[in-house]
């Protein structure tokens, strides 16, 4: 079985969510086993949205990598800049 991907997580989890609410709002019950199964309902629920979904087949584009630099290349280091005029002012 593969990994599901985030769209299969968020559509799963939205689903559990809005369906336990929804049955619970509409059922109006307040016993332990009657939470419990609803429960369940909606956590099955969100399981089958998640697994019919359907999956991206086609590979997602990576850009390549660059090549390392030759050897023959100079590396440029950047120096810290001076303020204008700092280090020449006199004190009178």
């Amino acid at each position: 079985m593969q990994r599901p991907n985030a769209a299969q997580l968020a559509y799963g989890s939205a689903t559990v969510v809005l369906a336990t609410v929804a049955l619970l709002l509409l059922s109006r019950t307040t016993s332990t086993l009657g939470i419990t199964v609803i429960s369940l309902a909606g956590l099955l629920l969100g399981l089958l949205v998640a697994v019919r979904m359907p999956v991206r087949t086609a590979a997602v584009k990576t850009p390549e990598p660059t090549p390392p630099p030759s050897g023959n290349e100079e590396i440029r280091v950047p120096t810290a800049r001076v303020g204008a005029g700092a280090d020449t002012r006199t004190g009178s």
